[in-house]
């Protein structure tokens, strides 16, 4: 009797047990199905190899985190975590391979949308693909104008594409302009030259064409004579021969236009060789924060332009991510890293919109006005010359132009100047200047130099 007792009990505890086992798998089901939240895929198309191109990267990389800790990514009701998805494309060096990243991404890894592209040849070989699986493509490095030009020829096709750093090199050369202009006026200034000698030194590019055929037309104007173009490659290792021919030449100032890695060397060598003329211009790998070191400080005196520079405020979120990004990556985040805002920019543009669909999402990003971390972004509008570029200019996104001094970024321009009117009528120049800007000082070589001359 006690025996049957017994496995009575047994039974009635097994079934006891196998019930609990049972409910506890029933009543955890919902807690997993919320731990298994939605993800929406992002790409980011760059070569991380360069010292500025990783910058591509750390900059979404930051602004997912920053959004998946926040909440995620409203879409439709729906709280979805942002997954990056990075594809190395090689595209300084490789068209072809930019290509088969780019579609790699869109058809294999089916992202949402994508980020990223440096080499305006490679973005526009990219565009054609994101034009053919209608993908968003929120540029963040080229300054190609061809690519917004392509917007504005076929819109329905192409819509998909917005730039929101860097601006295009129509902007890009009116910086330069306004750069060489504020130069000149310190060569004339501290040295008596009325009309100082300027040598192109564009790199071998398609961007860089456009940048030749205007200043010779402008800077006669600007009351500045050309003694001649040299055209380096964007990899040169060594530019020895150029700058030797632009002093010979009588050259004062040198008219600099590179966006490869050769940009360091000529930075480097221009110090080493203490070519007694100003350099300034557009030196894309020279904005990093590492070519100081890089060029054992040679770079000393150039002048060029970044998003960004150091200790400067360009709008409340400047100086926040700034610090931010250099506790976090070591380095001074660089135009690149504005690819940051781009994953924001979109994320706002999906909220609004309720959903992925890339039409929807397109008309809500022609609708955009953020404030970024290096300016106000809104968007040419569809009809204009450019559509789908950030609009450039006072109260919108300018840029900062900066000389090399004791290793900082020191801001030089905006200065509070108007433009040269060829460059820009717009009277909002006049008075903008960013706190702790400062003058133009020329290398105390050249100085040396040209007054030995006399």
């Amino acid at each position: 009797m006690r025996s049957g007792l017994n496995q009575s009990s047994r039974f009635d505890r097994w079934v006891l047990t196998v019930f609990g086992i049972c409910l506890a798998v029933v009543f955890s089901l919902p807690a997993a199905e919320a731990q298994a939240k939605p993800t929406v895929k992002f790409g980011v198309i760059t070569t991380t190899k360069y010292p500025i191109t990783r910058h591509q990267w750390w900059g979404p990389q930051m602004a997912a985190e920053e959004i998946n800790a926040a909440g995620g990514v409203n879409i439709g009701g729906v709280s979805h975590d942002i997954e990056l998805i990075k594809a190395e494309d090689n595209e300084l060096a490789s068209v072809t391979d930019a290509a088969n990243a780019m579609e790699k991404l869109l058809t294999v890894d089916k992202v949402a949308a994508v980020t990223g592209g440096l080499r305006g040849e490679a973005v526009l070989a990219m565009m054609e693909l994101m034009a053919d699986h209608k993908t968003i493509f929120i540029s963040s490095g080229s300054g190609s104008k061809e690519t917004s030009e392509k917007v504005a020829e076929n819109y329905d096709r192409y819509k998909y594409y917005f730039r929101n750093t860097y601006i295009n090199t129509v902007y890009m050369g009116k910086i330069q302009f306004a750069l060489l202009d504020i130069t000149a006026a310190k060569v004339r200034q501290v040295l008596g030259i009325k009309i100082p000698k300027v040598a192109l030194l564009i790199e071998q590019a398609m961007w860089g064409n456009i940048q030749i055929e205007v200043a010779k037309k402008l800077l006669p104007q600007m009351g500045m004579e050309i003694v001649g173009v040299w055209r380096p490659s964007p990899h040169a290792t060594d530019v020895t021969a150029e700058l030797t021919a632009i002093k010979s030449a009588g050259a004062h100032m040198i008219f600099l236009g590179m966006t490869g890695p050769g940009g360091p060397v000529v930075s480097g060598q221009w110090g080493q060789l203490q070519i007694p003329a100003t350099l300034s211009g557009y030196n894309g790998f020279g904005c990093w924060e590492g070519t100081w070191k890089a060029t054992g400080g040679m770079c000393a005196y150039e002048i060029t332009y970044d998003a960004y520079a150091h200790d400067v405020a360009i709008t409340p979120k400047t100086i926040p991510f700034m610090e931010k990004y250099i506790q976090k990556y070591g380095e001074k985040p660089l135009f690149v890293s504005g690819a940051y805002d781009a994953v924001y920019i979109w994320k706002e543009a999906v909220e609004r919109a309720g959903a992925i669909d890339p039409d929807k999402v397109v008309a809500e990003l022609e609708k955009t006005d953020y404030i970024s971390t290096y300016g106000r972004v809104v968007f040419h509008p569809k009809g204009h010359q450019f559509p789908h570029d950030v609009i450039w200019g006072p109260g919108y996104v300018t840029t900062v132009g900066f000389q090399w001094r004791d290793g900082k970024q020191v801001c030089v321009w905006p200065n509070g100047e108007a433009l040269f009117p060829a460059l820009s009528t717009d009277p909002g120049w006049k008075g903008l200047k960013y706190p702790g800007t400062q003058e133009v000082q020329l290398p105390p070589w050249m100085v040396e130099y040209w007054k030995g001359k006399k």
